[in-house]
């Protein structure tokens, strides 16, 4: 297990430099930065003064060295719209974000495997078929969309929720859901396919012949292996869900790193877009280890070694 988490930590350190490396020169390759940085009709002398403020008159090689060498020390230098260090604002932006997301995930998978483990157990009925229609809205409705509508529902027409903003519950629990309710769609039906194909196992019957009873059986016994696929889903959707969480929080005006890189971009403000962008390949690498350090946990069988 130790050779194999090693190992894998290698690999992700090879998977963040080509990241850095894609990234660095998706900003440079093109027009040159100075121009889009500078205001239109800017003279030779201030597009001099650009370049030798952010350091573009060196050549590539030696510029990704400079920033590969400051991003070590967590130093991704000044933002060009802020006018502050990019680190700085990042580190503000950050717990907003890991709020929204750790909100949206605790929505997702906790409706979403409740959902599904009803649906396994009453295959006919009322509740099936609107677990099955609430997962087909789910998936049908992008996450923008369904932010819209909660507005216009909550917001506008009852006028319960705040339209946007940042720093209570209730201002959490629009964005939240919003960018929940898609991924809880996905864990409804995988969970509820694995816990079926789980409950027809040859021990979970043998399970039933000892005389345990049914929520021992599922709860004790079946859930555990179920969860194996969707904890697999959880981690792939992570990325997906930081990269939702850019339409969510322009929506809803929400301070967080998804609103940053967007403002980055706009606003030509490489350096932003360059650290949002490492920042979430990093703990992409981390996460990605830990749902596969997870499996052995879940299920005794496997094992990396």
């Amino acid at each position: 297990m130790k050779r194999y988490i090693i190992r894998r930590f290698l690999f992700g350190i090879i998977v963040v430099w080509i990241v850095s490396v894609m990234i660095f020169l998706a900003t440079r390759i093109g027009p040159d930065p100075a121009l889009m940085i500078a205001s239109p009709g800017a003279d030779e002398a201030e597009l001099n003064s650009i370049r030798d403020r952010f350091g573009l008159n060196e050549s590539l090689p030696v510029q990704y060295y400079i920033f590969i060498k400051k991003a070590l020390q967590a130093d991704f230098g000044e933002s060009i719209y802020y006018g502050l260090p990019v680190s700085e604002i990042m580190w503000q932006r950050l717990p907003a974000t890991l709020m929204l997301v750790g909100a949206a995930k605790l929505i997702s998978l906790g409706f979403g495997i409740l959902a599904g483990v009803l649906a396994a157990r009453r295959r006919t009925g009322f509740t099936n078929n609107f677990l099955r229609w609430f997962s087909f809205l789910g998936l049908s409705m992008p996450n923008f969309w369904i932010a819209m509508l909660l507005i216009l529902v909550f917001s506008v027409t009852l006028k319960v929720l705040p339209t946007g903003g940042y720093g209570t519950f209730w201002h959490l629990l629009m964005p939240a859901f919003s960018l929940g309710w898609y991924f809880s769609a996905g864990y409804t039906r995988l969970t509820e396919s694995s816990l079926l194909q789980v409950l027809n196992s040859e021990y979970i019957k043998l399970c039933r012949v000892k005389g345990l009873t049914e929520s021992s059986v599922v709860g004790k016994h079946a859930l555990k292996n179920a969860l194996i696929p969707v904890v697999t889903l959880a981690g792939m959707n992570l990325v997906l869900m930081i990269s939702g969480a850019v339409a969510v929080e322009m929506v809803f005006a929400w301070p967080g790193l998804g609103l940053l890189m967007y403002h980055g971009a706009i606003y030509r403000d490489f350096n932003v877009v360059q650290a949002v962008i490492l920042l979430i390949s990093v703990g992409m690498v981390f996460i990605n280890l830990a749902v596969d350090i997870l499996y052995a946990y879940l299920d005794p069988r496997i094992r990396y070694d």
